[in-house]
């Protein structure tokens, strides 16, 4: 035989656990807690290629206009140097990216365009290597590779690691084009 209250403790145990079950003023923020890391992890992972695009860009751009005093013959008239045509480069980044050891410049003049093939500056454990780079703006008529990198910090070092191409965790960022001197002096 039950007591009368055993059955009143019942039903209002079972009634405070179908309150506490229909209870969902935290529901939001357990589920915001869930989903936080992946969503953090999309947002700066699209975050840094963004920038990372960006900033090829503006590297494309640099080298495209700064390689333009060497093909019509300006930056041979005048004498360049590797130290000056690194700062035209410099100048046209619009400072978006420092001009300091993370920037590389490899001028150098081919025989011909089949001979273009310049390999990748990393060393096979990542490691940078510009031993062989040159600063050869050529004379009238002659074909010229112009290469420049740079060696991009990632903002977002731990969540964008599979984005480092590079030893360090930096990513190498690279701007190239070869073109034919116009024939200048003449």
């Amino acid at each position: 035989m039950r007591s009368p209250t055993a059955g009143i403790l019942t039903s209002r145990l079972q009634r405070k656990l179908a309150e506490w079950a229909n209870e969902n003023r935290g529901q939001t923020a357990v589920e915001f807690a869930l989903i936080a890391a992946p969503f953090f992890f999309i947002i700066f992972g699209l975050m840094e290629i963004c920038l990372i695009f960006i900033m090829s860009t503006v590297l494309e751009h640099a080298v495209s206009d700064s390689s333009r005093e060497i093909r019509t013959g300006q930056a041979q008239e005048a004498g360049f140097s590797r130290v000056e045509f690194r700062n035209s480069v410099c100048d046209k980044m619009f400072g978006l990216m420092g001009c300091d050891s993370n920037l590389h410049i490899d001028v150098k003049r081919l025989s011909n365009f089949g001979s273009a093939e310049l390999g990748s500056p990393l060393d096979a454990d990542g490691n940078f290597d510009d031993s062989s780079f040159d600063f050869q703006p050529g004379g009238s008529n002659d074909i010229i590779a112009v290469r420049v990198f740079y060696e991009w910090s990632l903002v977002t070092p731990i969540m964008s690691a599979p984005l480092a191409n590079m030893a360090n965790g930096k990513h190498m960022i690279q701007a190239s084009t070869v073109f034919r001197n116009e024939p200048f002096g003449d």
